[in-house]
């Protein structure tokens, strides 16, 4: 089975696991908070949102002002869920689409283009290829976050709870190779994730074969001590872990 065959069917069958009006993820409290805070300021920006899923991100960034998102994302359960819970909200000025980030046929410009945990469902082939298309669809002088899995972790995690993936191969012989693996909520609810393993050099390179020219920006996310204090049972099999890393990277004007 081809990876998008996999990531649609694997969402599709679990979209409603996902859904959420407020932080239950482990990725909540670790990673979307800090890139949203990296994206800033949000305030009238378009911006292009690539792997949306249930359009979590995207509510919160048009909450922070931001004037007009699009929302892409491969199941079309998950959009189906975005557009729902946007209704219910009455948030105005999101837009979603079913689409395979391979097929990506859109033309307008943005000033912000994002991908939360997109990537580590592509080989490091279709990676260089999205980064392409970022580099293409944004305003010169705008930027391109993403967040991925650390490309460490895996090896690191060995025990499931809260968060693992089950590696194939060392960290250079498991490039493109597909770790599953599973992500528990806070109310005890498990969701299955994937990691098409790739090393933070592929990152790097992939980001200068697209086009972009500045030395990007990487942060190491981790859980701290307020996450701790908050849920001890949930959190703490991740201290001192490296759990995400986030990048920042502008388009510039020459």
């Amino acid at each position: 089975m081809s990876y998008k065959t996999n990531t649609r069917e694997l969402y599709n069958d679990q979209a409603t696991d996902w859904n959420r009006k407020e932080p239950i993820l482990l990725s909540d409290y670790s990673a979307r908070p800090f890139v949203m805070d990296l994206c800033e300021p949000i305030k009238g920006l378009s911006i292009l949102d690539l792997g949306c899923g249930e359009g979590y991100v995207g509510r919160e960034m048009k909450k922070r002002g931001a004037e007009r998102i699009l929302g892409i994302d491969i199941s079309e359960k998950m959009i189906e869920g975005a557009i729902q819970e946007q209704e219910q909200q009455g948030l105005e000025g999101l837009e979603y689409q079913a689409m395979d980030v391979m097929d990506l046929s859109i033309t307008n410009q943005y000033d912000l283009v994002i991908a939360m945990f997109l990537f580590n469902y592509l080989s490091k082939e279709q990676t260089l290829k999205t980064m392409k298309k970022a580099f293409q669809l944004l305003e010169p002088g705008g930027h391109f976050v993403f967040s991925v899995p650390h490309p460490l972790l895996p090896y690191l995690k060995k025990d499931k709870y809260p968060f693992y993936f089950t590696v194939k191969g060392g960290y250079f012989s498991g490039r493109d190779k597909l770790f599953p693996g599973e992500i528990w909520r806070r109310d005890g609810i498990a969701v299955n994730v994937q990691c098409v393993h790739k090393t933070i050099e592929d990152y790097f390179s992939c980001l200068k074969d697209a086009g972009f020219t500045t030395m990007p920006e990487l942060h190491e996310l981790k859980i701290n001590k307020d996450h701790i204090k908050l849920d001890p049972d949930f959190f703490e099999p991740l201290n001192e872990l490296p759990l995400h890393i986030a990048f920042k990277v502008e388009k510039t004007n020459g």
